[in-house]
């Protein structure tokens, strides 16, 4: 995926995985009751801090606070820029 976002040092573009539509036992979720996914994949990733190099990278999923970031839109798709601090795990 090219994406023409350059992120500054310690931040990355995370496309968030898509809300869940259905329970688990069959139920559609309404749009009210949806809750913010706190999963997605790394799209972008800045150079790092001087002394700090970056240890996510471009492909990586990764889960991320619920509130983390900052929502953009680009060229029609949701991302969220966010510090590498906000990110919880990879997985």
């Amino acid at each position: 995926m090219a994406l023409n976002i350059k992120p500054i040092a310690d931040r990355v573009v995370v496309e968030a995985a898509p809300a869940e539509e259905k329970t688990a036992s069959g139920l559609y979720i309404p749009d009210t009751a949806k809750e913010k996914p706190q999963s997605g994949t790394v799209v972008a990733v800045g150079e790092g801090k001087k002394d700090e190099p970056l240890t996510v990278k471009v492909g990586d999923q990764v889960l991320y606070g619920k509130y983390s970031g900052t929502e953009i839109t680009y060229e029609g798709k949701e991302y969220l820029i966010m510090r590498e601090s906000d990110i919880y795990a990879v997985l």
